[in-house]
């Protein structure tokens, strides 16, 4: 009777097989792993802070121009601090005025769970009725000519006077540059904004701790200086 003999070469083959199923499996997992790191980076590189505010602000223009029935272009937002970094937004973006004013605009992301607050300017009433200047008469108002922060002490060249449409526009609208003589801000105004009397109040032209000069007499008599 013969025993059945070992033949090494059927065991060579059998582990040869099971050797190159292990190594496609590995090379597989390894090309999987790679487009997922591929993918990621992609999308982590497709909206950078500034790719990301830049879509935000093209939004909240759009929504501007969709809510107040103007042009998106003319719609100005503030400039955001430099160390705020827009994070990109994996959902539509959720916009809306939360307060009465329409200067304020809040801007909230749910995916990441993000919210901001933006300064807008809507165009002047001048642009907004130049098509219709002809039928309907105008005002004065005072515009700013740019960027002009609280507490600024207003003169002629900081401000322009323009004609807007009477149908559109309050009576605290301040219409020439007296009214705004000796005058404070109470606010930050944006270019092209008009100026209202709540917006300015009475300037303290001498504040504490000024050193002034102050002449008691006429000017053909005897004058006394004082510090």
């Amino acid at each position: 009777m013969k025993l059945g003999m070992f033949n090494p070469s059927v065991k060579s083959s059998t582990s040869v097989r099971i050797g190159m199923q292990i190594l496609c499996l590995t090379f597989f997992w390894l090309f999987l792993l790679s487009l997922g790191q591929n993918a990621r980076a992609q999308a982590g590189g497709s909206h950078n802070p500034v790719q990301a505010a830049q879509v935000m602000s093209d939004q909240v223009r759009q929504w501007m121009a969709n809510a107040h029935k103007v042009n998106a272009k003319d719609v100005a937002i503030a400039p955001l601090d430099e160390r705020l970094k827009v994070q990109s937004c994996a959902k539509p973006l959720a916009i809306d005025h939360p307060f009465s004013s329409k200067e304020t605009v809040r801007v909230r992301c749910p995916e990441p769970t993000w919210q901001l607050f933006l300064q807008v300017t809507l165009p002047t009433q001048q642009a907004v009725v130049a098509a219709s200047s002809s039928a309907s008469p105008g005002r004065p108002a005072l515009v700013a000519k740019r960027l002009l922060q609280r507490g600024t002490i207003l003169t002629p060249d900081m401000l322009e006077e323009v004609q807007v449409s009477t149908a559109q526009v309050d009576t605290q609208l301040l219409s020439t540059m007296k009214d705004v003589e000796q005058a404070e801000l109470t606010r930050d105004v944006m270019a092209g904004q008009t100026l209202r009397s709540s917006d300015v109040k009475r300037a303290v032209l001498v504040k504490q701790g000024q050193t002034v000069t102050m002449a008691v007499g006429e000017k053909s008599s005897f004058q006394i200086f004082v510090r």
